[in-house]
């Protein structure tokens, strides 16, 4: 006689019911809270997206039994997908450049990925537009295999609605604002649609690097991974500016700053572009109405970058290490910290009486 149990019976089945953390809250009891979805296989959220659309891919026919999954990644998508073309039996080609974290290239090798370099070894910058126009010329000449083109695929939005459901089902209709920063803009504007359908009129600030052009404004380099647009890419269909309250630009170093000094402080190791997410909710903790409730998508969790954002001789390298921004990070937890340590007192005003 079979009776329930929790056990999974593949590594997808792991995917979500992620953790909540409050990270920091003012006297006022406005509070942020980090969804830490490097709790996911693969340490990031976007395996939900992954496998999103190999199951829509599947339905629509565009992947046929034994077919091949082709896309281009800058590393968590591609971990993703080679989680779930090893579990249904696909063939798995990530066209990849040098910008992206060695780990998460690694790792989806060691997971039977094939890796497609549009870029040699000395370039280390984003190739977009390189990675995408490739991995589509080699869809179309290949019989069986797919293009899965995550910034223009509707699947990659629909692949957080369960996320929504998560912070729904923790936090009731308790929650105000979203901050996330954008790359495709799946998770973001996936969730927010989401939320706001079932009734929760949530604020919904995007993140983007210096450097990015999804937000307007001159393109440039930037170093943050797996996020932003560079210059000269096309912006993805997935980003929804209906959606889209604010959307804010970090630098490098304070997006860097943020990850660094919440590992030291906390013990939490976030990625570079969530750490820039996490900057802005933090300056905006104070300014939001006591009571409120800031919650910050952890796309990308910080063990793929201990050669690059936490190793001092690459920051130094790139211009990137700065004390005084991580020393500014450190004195706005410690702040936090001090006013629920001594809650503020409110004092009668002139002519009152109390009992």
């Amino acid at each position: 006689m079979s009776r329930p149990d929790n056990i999974a019976r593949r590594v997808s089945d792991l995917i979500g019911r992620t953790p909540l953390l409050e990270l920091c809250r003012t006297g006022s009891g406005s509070r942020l809270l980090l969804k830490l979805e490097q709790f996911n296989p693969t340490g990031s959220a976007k395996i939900r997206m992954a496998r999103q659309m190999v199951i829509d891919a599947e339905l629509d026919g565009h992947l046929p039994p034994g077919g091949h999954i082709i896309e281009s990644t800058s590393g968590n998508t591609g971990l993703g997908l080679a989680v779930v073309a090893a579990e249904r039996g696909y063939r798995f080609t990530a066209v990849v450049d040098n910008h992206a974290a060695k780990d998460k290239l690694r790792a989806m090798a060691a997971m039977g990925a094939r890796l497609v370099y549009v870029a040699d070894t000395s370039d280390d910058g984003p190739s977009a537009t390189a990675r995408e126009e490739h991995a589509a010329l080699m869809a179309a000449t290949e019989e069986g295999a797919y293009f899965f083109d995550q910034h223009n695929n509707p699947s990659n939005a629909l692949g957080y609605r369960a996320l929504a459901d998560e912070l729904r089902a923790d936090l009731g209709t308790g929650i105000d604002y979203l901050v996330s920063s954008v790359g495709t803009g799946g998770s973001l504007f996936g969730t927010a649609r989401e939320l706001r359908r079932r009734g929760i009129p949530i604020g919904v600030i995007g993140v983007e690097p210096v450097g990015s052009i999804v937000f307007g404004g001159p393109g440039g380099p930037y170093w943050q991974s797996g996020t932003g647009t560079p210059p000269g890419a096309p912006i993805g269909a997935t980003i929804d500016y209906d959606l889209l309250d604010e959307g804010i630009k970090v630098s490098d170093v304070h997006a860097f700053a943020t990850s660094r000094a919440i590992a030291r402080r906390n013990g939490l190791m976030l990625g570079g572009s969530v750490g820039g997410a996490v900057y802005v909710a933090m300056q905006r903790l104070r300014e939001v109405p006591a009571g409120s409730t800031i919650v910050t998508i952890v796309c990308d969790g910080g063990e793929k970058y201990l050669d690059t954002i936490f190793n001092d001789d690459w920051m130094r390298a790139k211009n990137l290490l700065d004390p005084g921004a991580e020393g500014e990070v450190e004195q706005l937890l410690d702040g936090y910290a001090r006013e629920v340590e001594t809650p503020t007192v409110l004092r009668p005003t002139a002519g009152s009486t109390t009992a």
